[in-house]
């Protein structure tokens, strides 16, 4: 296996939607168009199959298809890491070598909602580990408000020096900004290996948990491109531009971020920028009413206008024109 995902990985994994027709198909050649869109703004790689992604909607057949898709688009310029989210083991192990063996370079995995104790989530992904094998790469995603499941930043580096598959903690526990620094005081009194931070939560706190020491983020926003360029400002020394750019784009954030109706603003952004065909989420799924569209013109046109009066405009690299109409 090549283009594997490690600890060195940086900068953002945009979770990736997954465009349907709206009789509730795959529509591939959106997803093609927004994998040319993801390659075309300088992203390392591309999560498929996470919560935006509604993998839980999708057949293992229609998984599989997606990202063999995905990863031929890509044809080695970028990584794919993929969600495994099966409950038995035997299902996560068999959907793990089908994702590896597409090419996947990489799984993304939260501990089972069932688990209650802290040994147990050890106990659990040391399993995992003994299932699939040591050469198959984990970014662990721990997202305590959706799996119930919080794990202690001790306990995440007991996990780290017994699990060697984990290359990414996806940290996505919310208001926890302390956990990323005392994940990184672990590595620097030598307690343990370092590995890569990416932050969820639609880099709600990004400025903030960079200066932390997270080393990106790995989340979904409708304009992917200006986390882009938040992280590259940060790393090139330039926190306080990071900043002010992040202050414009933070009011279309927190929208977007709404709980149930987050997915179809999104997907409508997408549609408005002439990225997917259609804002359908596969049934049941939200939609926009006539109130939630006029609202959402009038953010993206106020964020249209803060990003050309602070003279930022460039940064919308591309499908800018379309994405107030």
């Amino acid at each position: 296996m090549t283009n594997l995902i490690s600890t060195t990985a940086r900068g953002l994994y945009p979770i990736s939607v997954t465009p349907f027709l709206d009789n509730g198909a795959i529509d591939f050649a959106s997803m093609d168009r927004l994998v040319d869109f993801f390659l075309e703004i300088g992203v390392p790689g591309i999560t498929l199959l996470g919560l935006m992604g509604e993998a839980t909607k999708l057949s293992k057949e229609e998984s599989i298809d997606l990202v063999r898709r995905v990863v031929r688009r890509l044809d080695g310029r970028a990584q794919v890491i993929t969600g495994v989210s099966q409950a038995g083991f035997n299902e996560f192990t068999s959907f793990t070598e089908a994702m590896m063996g597409e090419g996947a370079s990489g799984i993304m995995v939260a501990p089972a909602s069932s688990l209650k104790s802290e040994d147990q989530v050890l106990a659990f992904f040391e399993a995992i580990s003994a299932r699939i094998g040591e050469h198959v790469p984990i970014a662990l995603q721990d997202y305590p408000q959706s799996t119930g499941v919080y794990i202690s930043a001790d306990t995440l580096g007991r996990i780290i020096e017994r699990v060697p598959n984990i290359q990414i903690l996806k940290h996505e526990e919310g208001s926890a900004l302390r956990k990323i620094t005392k994940m990184r005081a672990q590595e620097e009194r030598g307690g343990r290996r370092r590995v890569s931070i990416l932050v969820g939560n639609s880099g709600l706190h990004l400025p903030q948990e960079l200066a932390r020491g997270a080393d990106g983020a790995n989340t979904g926003v409708a304009f992917p491109e200006i986390l882009v360029e938040i992280c590259d400002r940060f790393f090139a020394g330039h926190a306080e531009g990071a900043e002010d750019l992040y202050d414009i784009f933070l009011p279309l954030i927190r929208h977007e971020w709404q709980v149930g109706v987050g997915l179809a603003i999104r997907k409508e952004i997408f549609r408005r920028r002439g990225l997917i065909a259609s804002a359908a989420t596969r049934a049941p799924g939200p939609s926009l009413d006539r109130d939630d569209h006029a609202e959402l013109s009038r953010l993206l046109a106020r964020l249209d206008r803060r990003l050309v009066e602070a003279g930022e405009s460039s940064v919308i690299r591309s499908y800018r024109v379309s994405a107030a109409n």
